[in-house]
């Protein structure tokens, strides 16, 4: 076989075993068998019977009598999507977050840079359900939400990466204009703090202030959503800002900021 024909060959293996994984939805922990998931793959049942046979040789699926789940690798593997900043910044806030709902019972996120997107790290859900992309390990993009601006307003670099190409839309209220985006920048580099008018979900407002770490650099945000017409975003930016502050309290005495950077720089 050449080199030419492996490859090809390499690549629609590939295909198919990412089909088959996708097709396990929400029966990815309970299981399902090999003719359901050809089905949903459209594989043939024999086709998909050998690609799952490989995914369990490598522990990326598990196999329970006669129906497949997901294996624990794939945790594994999720786990080392984000850094290891990401997983200290989750246990060190998570508790000013629950502080935040206690204060508000609304909707309050925790949630971090993660290169031109925010990921969410941390979800608390307020006594009103509010329409919303977020979720924890969800990735949205900056310019479309309170805590990506208010990340991007400390960080040229990000905004930089973001405006190389057509800014991301997610309703008809998000920025997509570069000029207009680094304006409201720096509005929030010299408030503090940043909003959120519609721009990541229809009826959906969102207020979020940083977090700063030990060397002095916002290391996440943390935020407060709720419906346009039953929640105004301004009027808690006075709790969001005391929680901000003892937040950023305790990550400077944690070091995580500086110890991140050292172990960059060597």
């Amino acid at each position: 076989m050449s080199t030419m024909t492996a490859s090809r060959d390499d690549r629609a293996a590939i295909d198919k075993a990412v089909s088959l994984l996708v097709s396990f939805g929400e029966q990815a922990s309970t299981g399902l068998g090999v003719s359901e998931l050809a089905r949903r793959a459209e594989l043939s049942k024999s086709t998909a019977f050998r690609v799952l046979g490989m995914l369990v040789r490598n522990d990326v699926v598990e196999k329970v009598g006669s129906e497949y789940r997901l294996g624990s690798r794939l945790y594994d593997l999720g786990t080392k999507v984000y850094s290891a900043e990401h997983e200290a910044l989750r246990e060190i806030l998570t508790p000013y977050l629950a502080d935040l709902y206690e204060m508000t019972h609304e909707t309050v996120h925790l949630a971090a840079l993660h290169g031109t997107d925010v990921v969410y790290l941390a979800k608390l859900f307020g006594h009103r359900r509010v329409p919303s992309p977020s979720r924890v390990g969800a990735r949205v993009p900056a310019n479309c939400t309170a805590v990506g601006k208010v990340l991007m307003a400390y960080s040229p670099s990000a905004f930089d990466a973001l405006i190389s190409t057509p800014l991301p839309r997610l309703t008809g209220h998000s920025i997509t204009d570069p000029e207009a985006l680094a304006a409201q920048l720096m509005r929030t580099r010299r408030a503090g703090i940043a909003y959120d008018d519609q721009e990541a979900a229809e009826r959906l407002n969102c207020v979020a202030v940083p977090v700063f770490g030990a060397d002095g650099r916002p290391l996440a945000a943390l935020s407060i959503s709720g419906l346009v017409g039953e929640y105004d975003p301004r009027a808690q930016a006075v709790p969001l800002r005391r929680v901000a502050r003892a937040a950023s309290s305790a990550l400077q005495k944690s070091g995580v900021g500086s110890t991140v950077r050292r172990a960059r720089a060597v």
